[in-house]
């Protein structure tokens, strides 16, 4: 239960080993020991890592179950389990996956892949977890989106497709659930200093995942629906968005 003054006992990370889920957490943390429960996959190396990292910034206790993506049918399980021993307050939703953009387009299988732990994996958490916060009467859901989905560009268009849609499902979950008292926030990263991206050029208006992380709590807290990382980014996307294609394909990004 959320206490009287506004600050979570209870936090669940989906993607439990996410560099910006563990920001995340570890910013809420700030604020005073809380319970964490980090949902990943089996045999994820990173998961020590993390169980110590949470303990380091003050967790009261942090507990890991399985989750993979990609095992639709068990998720309703491992919600079950997260929500099993009491109220969740905040669940975090920061898993994804990204590979080589032009193989991912002429690649069936790794492609399917992509779009079933960015997307629909995304979209039966969300489901699941609303179901159990609307029986609560509270909660708030943190989704890690991507200005990859605001336009998708040719340049990694199989993953910006995952990211316009997961976004599409979350702002609209946020109004389903605000007659019971759930809030949902998506938060539009550009690009963000992780292992998840050292492979990519660093672009203008790079942030670092404690930045995402502090405006993260910051929104969620003040009720906010939709994010940008950094702000400025809201009004290059806005600009990009109304580009003509033929002008926009030829555009290097």
């Amino acid at each position: 239960m959320i206490n009287a003054v506004g600050n979570p006992q209870t936090l669940l990370l989906f993607g439990g080993t996410s560099e910006i889920g563990l920001a995340i957490c570890t910013e809420y943390l700030k604020k005073g020991p809380m319970r964490v429960i980090l949902a990943t996959l089996p045999g994820d190396p990173g998961r020590d890592d993390a169980v110590k990292q949470l303990k380091y910034a003050g967790a009261s206790s942090v507990e890991v179950i399985d989750f993979d993506g990609l095992d639709t049918d068990s998720h309703p399980k491992v919600v079950d389990e997260a929500f099993g021993q009491g109220d969740v307050d905040v669940a975090i939703v920061a898993f994804g996956l990204d590979a080589d953009p032009e193989e991912l387009w002429q690649d069936q299988r790794k492609a399917v892949r992509i779009v079933g732990v960015n997307y629909t994996a995304g979209v039966s958490v969300g489901v699941l977890v609303a179901a159990k916060m609307k029986a609560q009467g509270f909660g708030r859901i943190i989704t890690m989106s991507s200005v990859a989905g605001e336009r998708v560009r040719r340049s990694n268009f199989v993953y910006g497709s995952t990211k316009a849609g997961l976004d599409g499902f979350y702002l609209g979950l946020g109004e389903a659930l605000k007659p019971f008292g759930v809030r949902v926030l998506v938060i539009r990263p550009g690009q963000v200093r992780t292992r998840f991206s050292a492979h990519v050029k660093e672009a203008p208006l790079t942030v670092d995942k404690e930045y995402v992380a502090a405006l993260a709590v910051s929104a969620s807290d003040k009720g906010k629906d939709l994010v940008w990382a950094p702000g400025p980014m809201r009004y290059v996307m806005s600009a990009l968005r109304h580009v003509p294609r033929p002008i926009f394909r030829k555009l290097p990004i």
